[in-house]
């Protein structure tokens, strides 16, 4: 089998109940339990996490926000809704996997440890030999799995992340195995390093894995802190501005717009976080720490 069938494969076998000869299902099954014990067991148990640490897992982050991390600024603690919701990511991954192994597709390589120039981290698996994460996302993040667009459009480093771990491997194919949360639509979108003829070829070769490694370690150890990462935009036609994902999902954003006296909103569909406020939002505000702000 072959990773170009694995979502229509997942779909048949889900409709059918056909599962192929020889899946060891009781086995599969057995594994699912396992990990979701472990799974819980670790979002329930005290971990002690070194941000100044570089991983695999982060070296597709912006410069400014590894710098703020490495060098010891405070970031914003998790609020518990943002910890069920990292949670739930983790079980519908870990559904995703035994899915594929019951729909007949190979998997191996769980969890492999890896390492390029001292930057050591844990690849999800192998799909039938092609280095693969696996990934749960909005509507919004899974169209970029869909259309192929994540290496225009990559806030959280999905794409250096993942060559890391292609490069350690010496492989030049991997792709990521997504579903998107909200209706369970799946995706695989696959890229190729070696392959000139795809229109993505360029960006995704544009840099080395290993300069990317080289020029981080650099970074972080700077005295003072890269430029933003990105810039606010209007928030529709209120006049007022605001920041993008890939700032809003930061930990370190009210440090790093300090300046501006960033203020958060809270909207139907999430905070807002505004850098200039021409028209008052008529919706509750919060500070920094989610309490509150009586007006």
């Amino acid at each position: 089998m072959a990773t170009d069938t694995l979502v229509d494969d997942i779909y048949h076998m889900i409709d059918t109940k056909e599962i192929p000869e020889g899946v060891p299902v009781e086995q599969v099954i057995n594994d699912f339990g396992e990990n979701v014990k472990e799974i819980l067991r670790n979002n329930i148990t005290e971990h002690e996490f070194d941000r100044r640490k570089l991983r695999m897992s982060n070296i597709g982050k912006k410069d400014r926000q590894l710098w703020y991390s490495y060098n010891g600024y405070k970031g914003e603690e998790l609020m518990p809704h943002t910890r069920i919701k990292f949670l739930y990511g983790h079980l519908i991954e870990e559904m995703i996997l035994a899915l594929t192994k019951l729909a007949g597709h190979d998997v191996t390589d769980e969890q492999k440890r890896v390492e390029v120039d001292g930057i050591k981290g844990s690849m999800d698996c192998k799909i039938d030999g092609v280095l693969t994460d696996v990934k749960s996302a909005s509507p919004y993040g899974f169209k970029k799995f869909k259309d192929g667009s994540l290496i225009d459009n990559d806030p959280f480093g999905y794409v250096d992340q993942i060559k890391g771990y292609a490069h350690a491997e010496g492989d030049t194919q991997f792709g990521w195995l997504a579903m998107d949360k909200t209706n369970g639509h799946l995706a695989y979108l696959k890229y190729d390093m070696a392959d000139e003829s795809q229109w993505y070829w360029t960006k995704l070769n544009f840099f080395s894995i290993k300069d990317r490694i080289k020029n981080i370690k650099e970074v972080v150890k700077s005295k003072t802190a890269p430029k933003r990462c990105y810039g606010h935009q209007p928030d529709g036609k209120s006049g007022n501005m605001k920041l993008g994902v890939g700032c809003s999902y930061c930990a370190y954003k009210h440090t790093c717009w300090e300046d501006a006296g960033l203020r958060t909103f809270i909207y139907s569909n999430g905070p807002r976080y505004l850098t200039y406020v021409a028209r008052e939002p008529d919706v509750l505000e919060v500070d920094a720490d989610g309490i509150k702000i009586q007006k």
